[in-house]
């Protein structure tokens, strides 16, 4: 099996050799000449040329070379992972598929071609034809998605809770998956099946009491489950993928992975449920559709936030909006500074499940297992907020990249739906005369070899950084995941062409023998 993995060694003697770059630019005076300092009878002066003014790296502080590494990372991840698919992407399917992974996972900045700024007549009368006017837009002040008024049906009336959360015909079978809420991969359909797709509701309430986050912060039985009941009827149920249930797998994974040995009493309570609450807000109201599909449409959502992070901004105002009815405030016993705090870290870690982002997180994380520092026991020492945020931020990140790391028939099922997702896309930019976003049409998709290419380009590289960092607590996860990509792959029609390579090999290595 061969997994193409952006590997820590390569972007480690890139970095290397970046750092003797600049040591050398850097050196003393004496030891170079310099053309403007150095003529026939000039005075001795100090050299002002670029060259002699950079420190020498031994002389720079600690946070500076640790920039000056992630930022030379992060260029070089792009340019590995550019020229990895320009590989890829030498057929037809395989071409689709790099389009995706560049278009979603690299935060490419926008690049203006003055010339198109020329605006000929014929298109500008052309444009204000379609430009849509007449139509009227709600007010951007209002937040959209958030139902008024909150939590009127919701409310919980009962006098005491009940045991998961929600009430079920099938209390027993709900009781024996929920025993195994600790272990990785859960059936969140079942979950749902059971509870009347009251899943997030029902996992999240208890990740919270197996925790004892209610006590320990005071947080009202009756006000949790109003908040979670009307979480949940914020999701859209109709949206395939980005819902209720993704958001409920989303939240038990990162629990699994908040329980990491190599995490053990690493993060305070307030932390470890910034990270819980976070997983279950971080889709709120996905609408089921792209940031770049909201952006291309000038949509009311890509408007209010200026075409950044679209949807996760979206998601942290509808969740914290939602907080601000009094029946709902589950952080109502929290001081100032512990809400403060509470939020800061949430908007970090939601923004961060942006995948446009994907690449700088990898970068830094990779960066963070080279300078890892452990205690004696084998636990991870972080020891300022940056380091912090930056492990959960990645924590969340992997538990949304995490279906492929699930046992085969449950991954099979989040492929089916993510993909009835991109297809529904697909219909409505037809529909629209839009051009279709890479892997969105329903005609022309290789669901198969996408798979393997996301696990290869995407999903492994972050998961085996992750167990690089937690080593060896996800090598579990790990493993599975290469054994769903080998069985992707054995899934790939075999197209003439490449059978007859095959068989040319195979003859190759019978000769050889």
């Amino acid at each position: 099996m061969k997994i193409c993995s952006l590997t820590t060694e390569s972007a480690l003697n890139f970095t290397r050799s970046k750092s003797r770059e600049h040591v050398l630019s850097s050196s003393p005076r004496s030891e170079h000449s310099c053309a403007l300092s150095s003529s026939p009878g000039s005075p001795s002066s100090p050299c002002t040329c670029r060259r002699c003014s950079l420190l020498p790296l031994e002389e720079c502080e600690p946070k500076e070379v640790s920039a000056l590494f992630k930022f030379l990372r992060r260029r070089k991840f792009k340019r590995m992972l550019n020229k990895e698919l320009s590989h890829f992407s030498e057929s037809k399917s395989g071409n689709q598929i790099s389009e995706y992974i560049c278009s979603t996972f690299l935060d490419k900045q926008q690049e203006v071609d003055i010339n198109n700024l020329r605006l000929s007549e014929e298109d500008t009368t052309s444009r204000s034809k379609s430009s849509g006017r007449g139509k009227v837009a709600p007010p951007l002040s209002q937040i959209s998605g958030v139902k008024k008024p909150l939590g009127h049906t919701n409310s919980f009336s009962g006098s005491t809770l009940p045991e998961h959360g929600v009430q079920t015909k099938h209390p027993e079978q709900l009781a024996k998956i929920l025993d195994n809420s600790e272990r990785w991969g859960v059936d969140m359909f079942k979950i749902a099946e059971l509870t009347d797709n009251k899943t997030l509701t029902c996992v999240t309430f208890t990740v919270f009491q197996e925790r004892d986050l209610l006590k320990t912060f005071k947080i009202p039985g009756k006000v949790f489950l109003n908040f979670l009941q009307t979480l949940e009827d914020h999701y859209i149920r109709d949206v395939p993928y980005h819902n209720s249930i993704h958001a409920a797998d989303v939240t038990q994974s990162t629990h699994v992975l908040l329980n990491s040995p190599a995490l053990e009493s690493v993060f305070t309570p307030l932390e470890v449920m910034s990270a819980i609450f976070a997983a279950a807000i971080h889709d709120v109201d996905h609408p089921g559709l792209t940031n770049q599909f909201l952006i291309n449409t000038s949509s009311e959502l890509a408007l209010m936030y200026n075409d950044e992070s679209v949807l996760e901004n979206h998601h942290l105002a509808v969740a914290f909006k939602l907080l601000q009815n009094q029946d709902c405030d589950i952080f109502v016993n929290l001081n100032k500074k512990q809400r403060q705090t509470l939020r800061k870290m949430v908007i970090d870690m939601v923004l961060a499940t942006d995948m446009s982002k994907h690449m700088s997180l990898l970068a830094d994380l990779k960066t963070m297992v080279e300078t890892k520092k452990v205690a004696g026991s084998g636990v991870l020492l972080l020891d300022n907020y940056t380091d912090r945020i930056q492990v959960l931020q990645n924590m969340v990140h992997c538990a949304d990249l995490s279906n492929p790391t699930k046992p085969l028939d449950l991954y099979r099922q989040w492929c089916d739906r993510i993909m009835e997702e991109f297809f529904q896309q697909g219909d409505r930019e037809r529909e629209a005369g839009l051009d279709i976003s890479p892997m969105c049409d329903r005609h022309n998709a290789t669901v198969e070899k996408s798979q393997v290419g996301f696990i290869d380009y995407i999903v492994h590289p972050l998961w085996e950084t992750w167990a690089d960092l937690v080593h060896p607590d996800a090598q579990d996860i790990l493993d599975a995941l290469e054994d769903n990509r080998d069985w992707y792959q054995s899934q790939i029609p075999v197209s003439p062409a490449s059978s007859s390579i095959d068989l040319k090999e195979d003859d190759e290595s019978n000769n050889e023998e």
